[in-house]
């Protein structure tokens, strides 16, 4: 059935998948990469290398399966089967064994920081494994014109959620003692994750045989080739964002530089969350918006401009409430990178091929991914956060001319391929 005759599924699909995208944010909240992490790996080791092995795990888990998973995606009819059928097994339920975790850390730091890199690993691939078929899916049942404005307002719910959560957290970390308020946050995001699994089943999927692309590997390895070498723009598009990528290397610094520079407790950590969260949600507000109406380009370059701005400010830092600062503005680029720098792959092609543009864009950043924290952590340990701060700033700013002057918004300067109608 074409997808222009799904319009009457439009409501259904944005309420189930507005309430996915909250819980699972929400969720999200407890368990944050930047800042939730980093803490609770502190107190298993002193060693900065787990810390920069946690952003390894989690940008290649996310990104390198992608391509390969695309391919797959692409051939099924349905592929709601993929996000919601393997999605529970690959993505969820490792959340579930990382409570684990924080109850081996109570005797045996050693397994508890082994168990819970599994979780993490676990998590990061197998959410890279489905990531191809929650996309289609999405470009599939929202068009270009509204897809910014879904991702905004779910996010903005989300991550509204999430600041109460975050506040929560803060009391969490200071009222109960280690590792009973880890123990905490991973049951609660443990909760919202499976919450948002059954929100995500109810969607219902408009299908077209227009969406199935077959090919054997061989002819899929020279189809890749062809889109890379053809498509200019996108080329340029994936050449910025890996520059954008590895100049973001130090982000992941943020939490333990403010634990080691000023000894900020475990309740001001919570307070970084909120930070990073009321961020994340004005980003995704305003420029899910400014996408809809003047292309993913713009957002995205403004969501740099805030990441680039934090790690000035990072370079100067006199006080540990200027953190709250910092970690406002990367809130902002996470947002800006989830919203714009995903949809806008998007619209450099048809719906059919989004799993394989997405998965090309991805895997460039997931390689990225795999040596940059660790590039962070050897500066960090070498010289120190402030001349890795330095350096993530001028890298950023490379990239984000390089966008900029680079790139055309594919919106405005390419044929569109929707393949639907606007939904309304």
């Amino acid at each position: 059935m074409p997808h222009r005759s799904q319009s009457k599924n439009y409501r259904w699909n944005f309420t189930v998948n507005l309430l996915d995208g909250a819980s699972y944010w929400f969720g999200s909240s407890f368990i944050s990469a930047a800042t939730i992490y980093p803490l609770f790996i502190s107190k298993l080791t002193s060693s900065l290398i787990p810390i920069a092995l946690v952003s390894v795990v989690i940008s290649a888990g996310w990104f390198l399966p992608q391509l390969l998973s695309a391919r797959i995606t692409e051939a099924q009819l349905r592929v709601k089967k993929i996000a919601v059928g393997w999605g529970f097994f690959l993505e969820r339920l490792p959340i579930i064994l990382m409570i684990f975790s924080g109850v081996l850390a109570r005797s045996h730091p050693s397994w508890a920081l082994a168990l819970f890199f599994l979780c993490v690993l676990w998590n990061a691939l197998g959410a890279g494994v489905v990531a191809p078929a929650w996309m289609a899916l999405v470009a599939k049942i929202f068009s270009a014109e509204k897809r910014g404005s879904f991702m905004g307002l779910t996010m903005f719910i989300g991550n509204g959620m999430g600041i109460f959560g975050s506040l929560l957290s803060a009391w969490f970390l200071r009222t109960f003692a280690f590792p009973n308020s880890f123990i905490i946050h991973f049951v609660i995001a443990a909760a919202f994750f499976f919450l948002s699994w059954i929100f995500l089943g109810l969607t219902r999927e408009p299908t077209s045989e227009a969406d199935i692309v077959e090919q054997d590997w061989q002819s899929y390895r020279k189809d890749l080739w062809q889109i890379f070498n053809s498509d200019q723009n996108f080329r340029r598009y994936v050449l910025s964002n890996v520059i954008i990528t590895l100049g973001a290397m130090g982000a992941g610094f943020f939490t333990i530089s403010a634990i080691r520079r000023f000894t900020v407790s475990d309740a001001t950590v919570g307070l970084y969350t909120f930070a990073l969260l009321f961020g994340q949600s004005i980003g995704n507000l305003i420029l899910g918006k400014l996408a809809d109406k003047h292309g993913h380009k713009q957002s995205m370059e403004i969501g740099v401009l805030a990441n680039l701005l934090a790690f000035i400010i990072a370079v100067v830092m006199p006080s540990p409430e200027f953190y709250l600062i910092v970690f406002f503005l990367y809130g902002i680029y996470i947002s800006s990178g989830i919203i714009s720098g995903m949809l806008m792959v998007w619209e450099f092609c048809a719906i059919s091929r989004v799993p394989t543009y997405s998965g090309l864009s991805n895997t460039a950043k997931g390689i990225t991914g795999l040596v940059a924290p660790l590039l962070a952590s050897l500066i960090a340990s070498r010289a120190d956060y402030g001349v890795l701060f330095g350096i993530c700033a001028i890298i950023t700013m490379v990239g984000l001319v390089m966008m900029n002057r680079w790139v055309l918004e594919p919106r405005w300067n390419q044929n569109r391929f929707e393949s639907g109608e606007s939904n309304e």
